[in-house]
């Protein structure tokens, strides 16, 4: 029998429109807007100036602290200025405006396509070349992979647990990268063992994904210590939490770390990119991005520098067809609505969601009829009606109580809910207005 997580879960429709698509790459954009912060933690330091000439690979801004990451060029040209530019969240961030001129990289980088299995670097090189790269964590949350591969004293990590589950609807750059970069990935998950100190990992991918899960186990072949598992399908699978209570069959205590149960979770495309910093001296300039929906001609999966506009990526997907309504940075259930298509990509856009606008558009909410739905498909097990009605009513000690920070905002609520209510928006707002009166508690 599969294994899955046990508590929670919901089935949404998988809508994996662009799964037989090759990754193509899609062309340099004109002008690369590079915001500073794209990663959880201190956006980074910008040590460039409005002229300066720079490469694929100049490093533009400087780590901030120590939850924080370097941000590189994924073009060359010249810095026309360094200003505000708005995110997917609609917020405007520091960036580095950069007008295209060619395509030069830094010479330090190792362009070849031959894979490099053999890592000779010790543990500390390892961890040095990820942080300089800038690697993050891939599948969203963006975490610096160099803080997770730096556990608090007195922790040790018993496994390495790649995520390749990619459950969230229509989504399958990941996917992609499997098939495709098969090889490149378990080298990167070598040295993800090396780094972590680990000599077992296990690789989770949904039975979804048969292709992957057969060409990865014929790769594993060759590795000591690597196992490939397949999943049932169930969302959301993907979040550490779950993936962790799937693979080890152990719960992560409420504000515990991962490392707390001996785990060290990374997400597949992590795993590609710390190969390219490790192995290519490649930083983190350019990801695999989904482009999908039924608002958009062709679903496809591009080959994206960083900091290139979404309209970009939609107009190589064949452009948004005439009943095109919402344009989701992510998938349907934990992406969130772009503001304008002159979004630039980051490290964590795994996807750009085109829905028609039939989809759209919300349901009107009507009152709680008290069913219980959203509590059995909470994968955290809360109370996501009890949660909605504090934050409304701004009952934050209530909210803390109920440890609506523990929530992983991914939806199942308000997907299952009969009445339409706006569970995860309210909880979503209420988790951050908690979080900071933690914060100020703690100061």
């Amino acid at each position: 029998m599969l294994k899955t997580f046990r508590i929670g879960g919901i089935h949404p429709p998988e809508n994996k429109l662009s799964v037989w698509k090759k990754v193509s790459v899609l062309p340099v954009p004109a002008q690369a807007v590079i915001p500073l912060g794209q990663h959880i933690g201190a956006p980074a330091q910008a040590v460039v100036k409005k002229g300066d000439m720079v490469k694929v690979g100049t490093l533009l801004g400087k780590s901030g602290g120590f939850i924080s990451s370097n941000i590189h060029s994924s073009v060359s040209g010249k810095v026309s200025k360094i200003d505000s530019a708005v995110d997917a969240s609609g917020y405007k961030r520091p960036a580095v405006y950069i007008d295209v001129e060619g395509d030069e990289w830094e010479e330090a980088i190792d362009r070849s396509d031959t894979p490099a299995k053999e890592c000779l670097l010790s543990t500390r090189e390892i961890i040095d070349r990820i942080t300089g790269a800038g690697v993050v964590g891939l599948g969203g949350a963006t975490f610096p992979t160099q803080v997770k591969l730096t556990p608090p004293a007195g922790m040790k990590a018993e496994m390495l647990i790649i995520n390749g589950v990619e459950c969230e609807p229509y989504l399958t750059s990941d996917h992609s990268l499997m098939t495709e970069k098969g090889e490149e990935v378990l080298a990167g998950v070598a040295i993800l063992m090396k780094a972590a100190g680990v000599d077992k990992a296990v690789v989770g991918i949904e039975n979804n994904k048969p292709d992957a899960i057969a060409y990865l186990r014929d790769l594993a072949k060759g590795y000591q210590g690597i196992e490939v598992a397949p999943l049932k399908v169930k969302y959301p699978q993907g979040g550490e939490k779950q993936l962790i209570d799937a693979v080890m069959r152990r719960q992560v205590k409420s504000g515990a770390l991962p490392i707390s149960v001996g785990a060290v979770v990374q997400n597949v495309g992590t795993a590609y990119a710390v190969y390219e910093a490790v192995q290519k001296n490649k930083p983190l300039v350019e990801r695999i991005v989904t482009v999908t929906g039924g608002g958009v001609r062709e679903p496809s999966n591009f080959l994206v520098r960083i900091g290139t506009p979404v309209r970009d990526l939609i107009e190589a997907a064949g452009g948004m067809t005439g009943d095109a309504g919402k344009i989701i940075g992510g998938g349907p259930m934990m992406g969130k609505a772009l503001v304008s298509e002159d979004v630039p990509i980051t490290k964590g856009s795994s996807g750009i969601l085109v829905l028609p606008r039939v989809e759209s558009v919300r349901k009107p909410a009507r009152s709680c009829i008290r069913c219980a739905k959203c509590v059995q498909a909470c994968p955290m097990g809360l109370n996501p009606s009890l949660l909605m009605n504090a934050a409304e009513f701004a009952a934050w000690e209530l909210a803390e109580k109920n440890y609506i920070v523990d929530c992983i905002e991914c939806g199942s609520c308000s997907f299952t809910c009969p009445a339409n209510r706006p569970l995860l928006d309210h909880i979503r707002m209420g988790k951050g207005k908690v979080m900071g009166i933690i914060r100020g508690r703690k100061s």
